[in-house]
């Protein structure tokens, strides 16, 4: 079971959750559920096969890239730094996994 990859998933999802609660957006809502939807599945299909990352590494490396940018832009580390920073740990992860 990849508890790493649905503790990721539950984050963004949570992530997602607290910036609609906190700041009335609906985007980080949908983009939470979307990319924390995705995670899990990704998570999911590593639990079965370890070798099977695409999605998983598809939507951790997406949203690296989105909430880098965002980071870049703000300089805030809440929530686009822990959140990049949280994916990149994902995308690392992952590309050891096929290594190994």
């Amino acid at each position: 079971m990849d508890w790493i990859g649905f503790g990721y998933a539950a984050a963004t999802i949570f992530g997602g959750f607290l910036g609609y609660k906190r700041k009335g957006s609906v985007m980080s809502l949908i983009a939470g559920l979307v990319f924390g939807g995705l995670s899990a599945y990704g998570a999911y299909n590593v639990s079965n096969d370890p070798k099977d990352i695409l999605v998983l590494l598809a939507s951790s490396g997406l949203l690296a890239v989105i909430m880098g940018m965002r980071y870049k832009k703000s300089g805030k580390l809440m929530p686009a730094g822990i959140m990049s920073g949280l994916s990149l740990l994902m995308v690392f992860r992952l590309l050891l996994l096929t290594i190994m």
